[in-house]
């Protein structure tokens, strides 16, 4: 919960990001409408669902795509969505729509990839990796998260009722995420998970356009913004009495 102070002597309280941003609002229509027809017509998550067995025996390719619009259930759907509100608004602001929608399906699709990829290795957990439908949006989730962490560091969040910066709660979540995932326990979406974790710091750290071109022109200002300093800078006009560069 943030306050706010204005000129007056009211104080405001506003609770979370604000009003859900374009990009976000169409991510939760989306789930809504896909949680309700799942309810009418059920056999829907087994096709649309991420199940390995079916992407190669039955060459359902869509489903590293679709499996990201289904919820095992009503609290599945509302913590996902409430998370994707919580940690996305700003990056949408700070991004821009296209960037944010790139980034976030990325790290969905990253995470699926991640799933099938574990169901082909030859481990103890990968048979049930392989035969068992992962859906929700938590891998893509985790990707908002790790990117939140990344531009929004030092703000605080609470876990139960203990206050903990960002970065600590990612670094924290993803250790868990990964010794889960080692020790092959709660299923698979701890799998999703770790892709989804994996796949957004490749492309926050590798990738070209969205938000890592922003990084790069973040740095570009800052070097000019350092060459100002060093130097008289004009926009335009003449004065014969300085050097203009």
């Amino acid at each position: 919960m943030r306050s706010r102070y204005p000129s007056s002597s009211t104080l405001a309280y506003s609770f979370g990001p604000g009003p859900l941003t374009s990009a976000i609002k169409a991510i939760v229509i989306a789930n809504v409408v896909a949680f309700v027809v799942s309810l009418v017509f059920p056999t829907i998550t087994r096709m649309f669902g991420l199940r390995p067995a079916d992407i190669f025996g039955q060459l359902y390719l869509w489903q590293p795509v679709t499996y990201l619009f289904l919820h095992a259930g009503f609290m599945h759907l509302i913590f996902n969505m409430l998370a994707l509100w919580m940690f996305g608004v700003d990056l949408e602001r700070r991004w821009g729509r296209t960037a944010f929608l790139r980034y976030y399906f990325v790290c969905g699709i990253g995470a699926g990839l991640t799933c099938v990829a574990v169901g082909l290795l030859p481990l103890a957990t990968s048979y049930d990796v392989y035969r068992t439908p992962t859906i929700g949006a938590s891998g893509a989730i985790y990707g908002l998260l790790l990117a939140y962490a990344i531009f929004f560091p030092n703000r605080i969040i609470y876990y139960f009722i203990f206050p903990i910066p960002v970065r600590i709660y990612v670094l924290l979540a993803g250790l868990l995420v990964l010794y889960e995932s080692a020790r092959g326990g709660g299923g698979v979406a701890h799998f999703a998970h770790l892709g989804g974790l994996i796949f957004g710091y490749l492309y926050l750290s590798l990738g070209r356009g969205g938000p890592w071109a922003e990084i790069k022109y973040r740095y570009v200002k800052w070097r000019m913004n350092r060459l100002r300093k060093r130097f008289d800078v004009h926009q335009g006009g003449r004065r014969w009495d300085s050097k203009v560069h």
